[in-house]
């Protein structure tokens, strides 16, 4: 009873090593638009995407992400041309969590339309910084948001990760 849904979902894997080709404009948008369906606590719609594709933010959101992870000269976004931060607005108590699942929409998303994706964390701590707000702020974002995370976009360079074994006592039925 597998369906070509079902199957995608279980064969998306993160992918950690990205071509340097920008994501089509046209599968970006579709990713982008699905994501806003996600479900969300009384439908409140808690969350706001920013997609970012210019070279010199995506340097600013990498030197603020490594900063966070104490390594300055890392890359935790791993060359991918497309970064989507998802945030939420502090008044909704639920926002974590329609966050997260708009994260989880972005990702499957991206792999039914062949863009590979990895959930990238640190945004709470980036966007709760004075140079995070001032970037929301730059960006013409007003308000108070905590970051959920960031979706990383591209297209992998090489094969797509194997899917690991699923844990025994993974479900339990009642």
């Amino acid at each position: 009873m597998e369906n070509a849904v079902i199957k995608s979902l279980k064969e998306r894997r993160s992918v950690r090593s990205f071509l340097d080709k920008q994501v089509d404009e046209e599968a970006l948008k579709i990713i982008l638009e699905t994501a806003t369906y996600t479900p969300t606590a009384r439908n409140l719609q808690s969350p706001i995407i920013v997609a970012v594709q210019d070279k010199e933010e995506i340097e600013t959101l990498r030197k603020m992400n490594a900063s966070v992870m104490g390594n300055p000269d890392a890359d935790p976004f791993y060359g991918a041309p497309t970064i989507v931060i998802v945030l939420y607005g502090k008044e909704y108590a639920n926002g974590i969590y329609d966050g997260s699942l708009v994260m989880g929409t972005l990702m499957n998303a991206a792999f039914a339309l062949g863009v590979d994706s990895c959930w990238i964390h640190r945004a709470r701590e980036e966007f709760e910084s004075e140079e995070g707000k001032a970037l929301l702020k730059k960006w013409g974002i007003e308000g108070e948001y905590v970051g959920v995370g960031h979706c990383i976009l591209g297209y992998r360079d090489g094969e797509l990760p194997k899917a690991r074994e699923r844990k025994e006592n993974y479900i339990y039925r009642v």
